[in-house]
């Protein structure tokens, strides 16, 4: 069967999509929050019941027979794994509270946007993601609408705040191409394991540094907000990098603080020119994502690896008894194939250009 672009852009963009929908409602609605409660711990109390409402998934879809046909983790994804937790889910935050002490609100909010592109520079640079003119010009277009909208109307102060800042931002950019190279693995399983971790760090991290604990009522907002906007978030854009590779999926995910703001006029916020502005230059950098074309001949590996499946082009292998259920998770083998159709950098498909 012969694929045309929209196809390989499906389930990809409108995971990524989603991804970005979430965490970007999530900014305003804990901005609400932070009236009863510091920012450290807000941000423990949110990954701690994004880990927690995961939890409950995982207990509940086993519980009723529901199990997801996933690969599990495997003991040589341990390390790894631990590094997207310690860079993404602690340095990171750390990083990031540090920073915002040490300079200026907009300062901040601008050095912020870096992670996109740490997220595609690391991809491009280290792990040879093809990133072509299209791509590229479409995420900075993307990217210099968010630094529209958290301009300020002040100068970038280049100080030790914006440098810890930053600093967060490539912990983040880490974190999102190690999660690239486990993103075979059940989604649910890897955002569970990061959001307990992560938020009882961050819980310590507040205690550390004196905050208390909010009512139970605010805790609990916290948590289920949590769950929606960084636990769900987080499943959704691991599948994302299944499907679209990290470049792709960092550039969609990155009209998020625009979805925030759309969602904060609802919440009463005017309408301004800068936001009418970051909706042209986002919306350019959609269309040319969208409209992306990137199909050439290219050489598929002998590879062995575990992932859920359909038996498509690239899944044409034996199964040593009858199966009826698509699509499933097992151990098989790709035997070597050359071939000429559109494609993303998907799991079968990061080939060097």
């Amino acid at each position: 069967m012969q694929l045309n672009q929209s196809a390989v852009q499906l389930p990809g963009v409108p995971l990524a999509l989603g991804s970005a929908v979430l965490f970007g409602a999530a900014a305003p609605l804990s901005k609400l929050l932070l009236a009863s409660i510091d920012p450290q711990m807000l941000a423990g109390l949110l990954y701690l019941g994004a880990g927690l409402g995961l939890v409950a998934v995982h207990i509940a879809r086993a519980a009723i027979g529901l199990s997801a046909p996933e690969a599990s983790l495997r003991r040589h994804d341990l390390p790894r794994l631990a590094a997207v937790v310690i860079s993404g889910g602690i340095l990171g935050p750390v990083f990031l509270m540090l920073g915002l002490g040490k300079t200026s609100a907009s300062s901040g909010s601008l050095m912020l946007n870096l992670e996109s592109l740490a997220t595609m520079g690391i991809a491009w640079l280290v792990f040879r993601e093809n990133v072509d003119r299209r791509l590229l010009v479409g995420a900075l277009a993307i990217v210099l609408g968010a630094m529209v909208l958290s301009w300020e109307g002040q100068g970038l102060s280049l100080d030790v705040g914006a440098a810890l800042i930053a600093a967060a931002c490539l912990c983040w950019g880490i974190d999102n191409n190690l999660t690239r190279n486990l993103s075979s693995a059940d989604p649910v399983t890897i955002a569970m394991v990061k959001g307990l971790v992560a938020g009882a760090a961050n819980i310590a991290g507040g205690f550390w540094l004196g905050d208390a604990l909010p009512s139970a009522g605010v805790a609990t907002m916290a948590a289920v907000l949590g769950f929606v906007g960084i636990g769900v978030s987080l499943v959704l854009f691991v599948l994302a990098l299944r499907h679209l590779g990290t470049a792709r999926t960092g550039a969609y995910f990155s009209l998020a603080p625009f979805i925030g703001a759309l969602i904060a006029l609802g919440l009463g916020d005017p309408f301004t020119l800068k936001l009418a502005v970051a909706a042209l230059l986002m919306g350019l950098g959609l269309w040319l994502h969208l409209t992306e074309r990137h199909e050439h001949e290219h050489v598929h590996d002998a590879l062995a690896h575990e992932h859920r499946h359909v038996h498509d082009e690239h899944h044409q292998h034996h199964h040593d008894g009858p199966f009826t259920d698509e699509p499933h998770s097992h151990w098989h083998d790709h035997k070597p194939l050359r071939h000429k159709h559109p494609h993303c950098p998907d799991l079968h498909h990061r080939h060097p250009h």
